[in-house]
């Protein structure tokens, strides 16, 4: 055989090896795939309005299950809608579990319940049945606990802040992180803290210490927590950088007036003011709200004005979404009664001290 041919023949067995490597990387979920598919889980939170650990814990059995199985893109979807399915089914309450059905339809996952059911099988085989795994917002939680416990004038400069609402900031961002391919090569714990440090660093000057304390009682290594410190800054940077300039919030008032009833308390009647559509079971605007004008969005039309218990006071009065739930951390639900209610629901979150929207004027009383 000529030098020519040697060359031909290497030449083409290094085109199929090529080759192959192409069509092995087609059979595999890449990395832009997995964000895509998180991110997509994110949108079904708050969908079927579930914790932002159900969504947490989602995330952490879907790479759990891809780093055990060579997945097929094909398959990727049926693959995390099993895993969204699992997470509610373990964190939350059996009431807000969706419906398999309704979540199989409503998810546009393109897989039928059996499919789900199947393929749910097979992720808890590969994953030994442990559900109950740490993920990084487990360790948010304790990390901003003990900074919050250990330095109280942490939030000193975010006076309009409680404990409680800080963390739920610090998850929202936590959770964009978590949709990021680049940061899963460091452990939710590392994660967690590299969130708490760079906010650590914005609102107190000895920052340092307690994130070396901290890092000390993770026993993490130092260099990690620099390096993932930098990505994380960069992936929030971005996310800062992709929301709208001179944003602003628009009121629109809703199609309810209040009216008294008995003991001084009121309920809610139709009214001829404009506001946003209403869906036709009348629970939920076609155009989501956010703000202080959800809170109005989740006020009950009952005919009466029956007490309701304190788990469900705080769900009718959430404004932010990872709000509700957090606040009992801190033990913040027994705050001062407020005068006015709405049907024993109370109203001082309607009156938050910061909000950008201009000021309500009152409702006329029938």
């Amino acid at each position: 055989m000529t030098p020519r041919h040697h060359c031909e023949a290497y030449s083409s067995a290094g085109e199929e090896e090529e080759e192959e490597e192409e069509e092995k990387k087609k059979k595999n979920v890449s990395p832009s795939q997995r964000d895509e598919v998180i991110q997509w889980l994110a949108k079904l939170k708050y969908q079927f309005n579930l914790y932002p650990e159900t969504f947490a814990l989602a995330s952490s059995l879907l790479d759990r299950f891809l780093a055990t199985v060579k997945a097929h893109p094909k398959y990727l979807n049926c693959i995390a809608i099993s895993c969204f399915f699992l997470a509610a089914k373990t964190v939350e309450e059996d009431e807000k579990i969706p419906v398999l059905k309704v979540l199989a339809r409503d998810s546009f996952c393109g897989c039928s319940s059996s499919e789900i059911l199947r393929m749910e099988r097979i992720i808890l085989d590969k994953l030994n049945w442990d559900l109950h795994t740490a993920t990084p917002l487990d360790f948010l939680h304790i990390f901003h606990a003990i900074a919050v416990s250990t330095r109280p004038q942490l939030l000193f400069s975010l006076p309009k802040l409680s404990p409680s609402q800080h963390l739920a900031v610090l998850t929202k961002q936590l959770l964009h992180c978590m949709a990021c391919n680049q940061l899963l090569q460091f452990k939710g714990s590392m994660l967690a803290l590299a969130m708490v440090s760079l906010e650590m660093e914005k609102l107190i000057p000895d920052w340092l210490p307690l994130t070396i304390e901290l890092l000390q009682k993770a026993q993490m290594d130092s260099s990690q927590l620099i390096h993932c410190r930098e990505l994380v800054a960069y992936h929030l940077s971005a996310l800062q950088s992709a929301l709208p300039l001179n944003s602003v919030y628009v009121y629109r008032p809703l199609k309810h007036t209040l009216v008294t009833c008995d003991k001084g308390a009121f309920k809610l009647h139709p009214s001829s003011v404009s506001g946003p559509d209403f869906s036709k079971d009348n629970s939920k605007p076609e155009v989501p709200v956010r703000g202080p004008a959800a809170f109005h969005l989740h006020l009950p039309a009952a005919s009466g004005c029956k007490q309701t218990s304190a788990k469900r006071k705080v769900e009718e009065m959430e404004v932010d979404d990872f709000y509700d739930g957090i606040k009992r951390l801190y033990n913040e639900d027994n705050g001062p009664e407020n005068v006015g209610s709405v049907c024993g629901t109370d109203l001082s979150r309607q009156e938050g001290q910061a909000s950008p929207c201009p000021p309500l004027q009152p409702v006329s009383v029938m």
